[in-house]
């Protein structure tokens, strides 16, 4: 006989189980370190940016916009996989059990991440409103039953066979406009008006999909793609065999590929540099941390901590592309290649240098836009130095092991 709470007990100890294995990779000593220090220097850069704010900063504005995305955003971890649209779509109507229960479970993660959302901006809210941290538990209140509203809502959505395109800026407008409300302490009767608005669209959405079926390949495709963003983030700390590949052509790119010499010992530079460009996740990495240490550098940072911080995100970068040498190594056509494996070596080391090298390049650019131009060009030659030491004594070493 089917049991649909034996079923979701094995799904989420499965996944638990899966999930905790990369991350024992993922927040290894190295990282947990960086993290810290970054976390320390945000937090202590944050602070000193809200002593600087007047009275008149529209805290509640940024506040509201941001609490309305992270609220609006709430997907149902459904556990499903690729074969139960054909085994367990006939059992559907037995399945509610099964779909509560991971609602509940997201709703405890999202809750979670609420929770720190609102504790990392309760001190620009208190330092402008001058009211202290007592609005803090009422807040966390308000803003969970709106997530649970919100859940249900997207889950609802499921249900629409056509699609609902406009549902996420319907939310959004709603949620944004109760949290503004709610930080700029408005009447009751206020808030519960947007509540009941909240009530009625999800009353409609019901009442359109009451007798409707879910879109089993929607939810699987969606729980599908939630997870391989997890495994490619694991895959850059170790190898994920479940992780399916992607390629992307990324034609605007040939310009640095054609510039590689048509000679035999260049055959693994090639292999690599198309699949930096082109393959996983690779590129996107390379430009996220590098878009987020330039920020960091130029907003939040002085003097020669710059430097420090420049390093910090060059580690970043250099440690989670150490996963490309081992990127082919199921393919046993690369074996085939007639061209001995120093050039393999050569090639690799050669590549992770010149992306840290163009990386440390950027970064003394935009600290030179500051004015600091001392600093620019410490910063140019302590990253060139890096480099050098983290491509060819730490990698190798690493590789090795």
């Amino acid at each position: 006989m089917f049991d649909d709470k034996k079923l979701w007990k094995e799904r989420a100890g499965g996944r638990a189980k899966d999930l905790g294995r990369y991350l024992r990779y993922i927040f290894n000593g190295h990282l947990v370190i960086v993290m810290l220090f970054l976390i320390g220097s945000g937090a202590y850069y944050y602070q000193q940016w809200i002593k600087s704010l007047s009275t008149e900063f529209p805290a509640a504005i940024i506040m509201a916009v941001l609490i309305g995305i992270f609220v609006t955003y709430s997907p149902v971890y459904n556990l499903l996989l690729e074969a139960d649209q054909v085994f367990l779509l006939p059992l559907e109507s037995r399945l509610q059990g099964y779909f509560v229960r991971s609602g509940v479970i997201s709703l405890i993660f999202q809750g979670y991440l609420l929770l720190i959302v609102l504790a990392v901006l309760m001190p620009l809210y208190a330092h402008v409103s001058g009211t202290g941290y007592r609005a803090f538990i009422p807040f966390f209140i308000a803003l969970l039953m709106i997530k649970t509203w919100n859940l249900a809502s997207s889950w609802r959505i499921q249900y629409f066979h056509s699609g609902y395109k406009t549902d996420w800026v319907i939310r959004f407008l709603l949620n944004g406009t109760f949290a503004y409300l709610l930080f700029k302490h408005v009447n009751l009767l206020i808030l519960i008006i947007i509540v009941l608005a909240m009530a009625f669209y999800y009353y409609s959405l019901f009442s359109k999909t009451r007798n409707a079926g879910l879109k089993w390949d929607v939810l699987i495709d969606q729980e599908e793609k939630r997870l391989t963003s997890f495994y490619r983030l694991a895959n850059l700390f170790t190898d994920v065999p479940k992780l399916k590949d992607t390629v992307k052509r990324r034609i605007w790119l040939d310009f640095l590929i054609n510039r590689i010499a048509f000679r035999h010992e260049k055959t693994y530079l090639y292999l690599f540099s198309r699949t930096f460009l082109r393959s996983g996740d690779y590129l996107g990495l390379f430009i996220r941390l590098t878009v987020i240490g330039i920020l960091a550098l130029y907003f939040i940072s002085f003097g020669l901590g710059q430097i420090l911080l420049a390093i910090l995100f060059m580690y970043l970068t250099g440690f989670q592309l150490l996963p490309l040498w081992n990127h082919h190594q199921n393919k046993l056509w690369i074996d085939l290649y007639p061209v001995h494996l120093k050039f393999k070596s050569q090639a690799f080391h050669f590549l992770l240098m010149v992306i840290l090298t163009l990386q440390a390049i950027l970064f003394a650019v935009f600290i030179s836009l500051k004015g600091e131009m001392i600093i620019s060009l410490l910063e140019l030659f302590a990253g060139i130095g890096f480099s050098y030491l983290f491509v060819y004594m730490y990698s190798k070493s690493r590789l090795k092991s």
